[in-house]
């Protein structure tokens, strides 16, 4: 199997699709500036969360907490205990949408059904430091998988100003219910930038009349969390040697859907099966031609298309 990622300038969202680890917590001070108040900031496993006299807070060993309460700090979290629950974010659609996940065993109280739980009281979210509304629901993955899909639908303008790159939307979970008994919160900051996807092909791409696969990673296109979604052929511009231009959804391709269908739910993998014919729209392909396979992804932050080119050549 060939697979050919290409990484666009920017990249979507840019957040890394891997659960949060206590470790990759942001210091008090970014937290600040992300729009935590200062008693909410949330520390690194084994850290004690104080206010100094001013208000300031700092996150501190425990023997460092006893020194410092003698000083007048005040200890925020008395007990910080590991928590086996994360948040794992993804790519989501044109500054619109933020899809995230939820690890929350806790939350899994039927397993012979899929769960939907209501997200009131659960979160604190923020844009550049103003609350928005959160998710009005979660839903599970999958029976007694105590992992629950959340969909958050960012507003068009943040005090009147329209969200921008760079823009950084803040997500706080907050547990009251861990099995240690310790109120504990998650926190994952995600930066809005603009999108990516990775293109590749398997399986007999570059021989005329043989058939392939032709693959798109783009969460942008992930809308469902239960169901495959599809994206249209009509969007993949195929560009060839004397001029040819076109696209997928041409018959010539004899493609086995008329569209790329996702591999399964929440996957953001979309495929399809194509050939390279011998000719398009009355020009000939050629052993040795150069040919282009053009992402045409129109719901980019800046309003503008964005394209993933795959390249290759006749063999």
């Amino acid at each position: 199997m060939i697979f050919f990622q290409i990484l666009l300038v920017c990249s979507v969202f840019f957040l890394v699709l891997t659960p949060l680890s206590f470790a990759d917590l942001d210091s008090p001070r970014k937290q600040i500036k992300l729009g935590v108040s200062p008693e909410k900031v949330t520390c690194n496993e084994g850290f004690v969360l104080m206010l100094r006299p001013s208000g300031i807070s700092a996150c501190v060993k425990p023997l460092t907490a006893e020194k410092l309460e003698d000083k007048g700090w005040t200890t925020m979290i008395k007990k910080f205990v590991k928590s086996e629950k994360e948040i794992e974010t993804v790519p989501a659609s044109s500054m619109s949408v933020v899809n995230f996940y939820i690890s929350d065993h806790d939350l899994n109280l039927a397993h012979n059904a899929v769960e939907t739980v209501s997200a009131n009281g659960l979160f604190e979210i923020t844009v550049n430091g103003v609350p928005i509304d959160g998710p009005e629901n979660m839903i599970e993955t999958g029976f007694d998988t105590g992992r629950f899909f959340a969909k958050l639908e960012l507003p068009d303008t943040i005090n009147g100003v329209p969200l921008n790159q760079d823009d950084v939307v803040l997500i706080r979970y907050l547990d009251a219910s861990d099995a240690a008994g310790e109120k504990r919160v998650l926190t994952k900051s995600v930066e809005l930038t603009k999108t990516f996807a990775k293109v590749g092909t398997s399986g007999g791409g570059s021989r005329i009349g043989h058939e392939f696969i032709f693959r798109i990673y783009e969460p942008d296109a992930n809308r469902d969390s239960r169901d495959e979604d599809k994206i249209p052929l009509s969007s993949f511009e195929y560009r060839g040697d004397g001029g040819i231009r076109t696209t997928l959804a041409n018959p010539r391709f004899n493609a086995n859907s008329g569209s790329l269908i996702e591999t399964g739910p929440n996957t953001s993998t979309f495929e399809v099966k194509i050939k390279i014919p011998r000719e398009l729209d009355g020009k000939p392909i050629h052993i040795g031609d150069k040919y282009e396979i053009r992402y045409i992804d129109r719901s980019t932050p800046s309003g503008t298309d964005e394209k993933v080119v795959f390249n290759g050549r006749i063999g």
